[in-house]
């Protein structure tokens, strides 16, 4: 069970799933070994979504290693009963930190094993439904032959986002993670040698549709992007702080239904900036290719970046 927001799998789970090589001959994909999904999230009740665990300060002050200062470890504003604090609320407090710790371990392996490699990772976080894989689709057809991406697919169940992916012409593993609400560094670092991306390519980690747990999640990554569709609401990223704290980019999606819904772009940004001064914006269409131009000049100017900072070490390490 994932401690810091109560979902049903453990940091050891995530079934992959590398489709084109190993699907059994009844269209089943085959699991990973250790993966179960005969877990029950009521097995786990007695952590009792492990949100009433820790007091405010925490959420103030308890910063996984790694993380910047606002990707604190989101937890729930209530305070602890009597009951609670007699009960040991100081070991489960210390059980989080262990996961986190461990995550960001391995996410600084991850980190390395992209640098060697020359290769950008990119975290993609969003809302279910705000247009990830279509996103993605859509670079991987117009980018084809000019640069090599593959992607990491994270959703729950199926594997119909790898397929969509596999069928733009890139490479694909897909991590189902059950009750599972979020990515972690474990199942990236496991999901590598499948993909196996090639030198100076495109990594594309798309996470679980969700605006809240994944921001909490260091996977290795050189840049975050959320993607907030105007069918959404502009109103997203008061609601959901966290999330766009953490982020490099903002891609507010499905501009073309922009005369259709009410959402007001220059509120939506302002919103943003207010949480993080320091986000990017960018509005697209996935659909009609509206601005996708600018969001591949961000990709390269981000690879150029990533690589100038690689360089400046190697250099001061000598």
């Amino acid at each position: 069970m994932c401690t810091v927001c109560g979902c049903g799998a453990s940091p050891d789970d995530g079934a992959l799933d590398a489709a084109d090589e190993r699907h059994s001959k009844d269209g089943q994909h085959a699991h990973h070994p250790g993966h179960h999904h005969h877990h029950r999230h009521q097995d786990h009740s007695h952590h009792h979504h492990m949100h009433d665990h820790v007091v405010r300060d925490q959420h103030r002050q308890a910063r996984a290693p790694g993380l910047s200062n606002a990707q604190a470890v989101h937890t729930d504003q209530r305070p602890l009963n009597a009951e609670t604090r007699a009960s040991g609320s100081a070991r489960l407090i210390a059980v989080e930190q262990d996961i986190l710790s461990e995550n960001n371990r391995l996410a600084a392996s991850n980190r390395l094993a992209f640098t060697e490699l020359d290769v950008l990772a990119v975290n993609l976080m969003s809302a279910p439904g705000s247009g990830k894989t279509t996103l993605l689709a859509r670079t991987i057809e117009d980018l084809r032959g000019r640069t090599q991406i593959s992607v990491i697919e994270g959703d729950q169940d199926t594997r119909v986002d790898a397929d969509r992916i596999r069928a733009s012409g890139a490479r694909a593993v897909q991590i189902n993670t059950g009750k599972g609400c979020h990515l972690d560094a474990r199942m990236v670092a496991r999901a590598l040698p499948e993909l196996a991306p090639r030198m100076g390519s495109f990594v594309f980690i798309e996470n679980v549709g969700n605006l809240v747990c994944p921001a909490a999640f260091d996977l290795g990554e050189a840049a975050r992007v959320v993607l907030l569709s105007v069918t959404e609401g502009d109103d997203k990223p008061l609601k959901y702080a966290n999330m766009f704290a953490v982020a490099d980019l903002l891609l507010i999606t499905k501009i073309d239904l922009l005369p259709y819904v009410p959402f007001d772009e220059e509120r939506c940004s302002s919103f943003a900036r207010r949480v993080n001064p320091q986000i990017e914006i960018l509005p697209v269409s996935a659909s009609s290719g509206e601005g996708l131009r600018l969001w591949y000049d961000w990709m390269e100017r981000r690879r150029s970046a990533i690589r100038a900072r690689a360089h400046r070490v190697a250099e001061s390490s000598r």
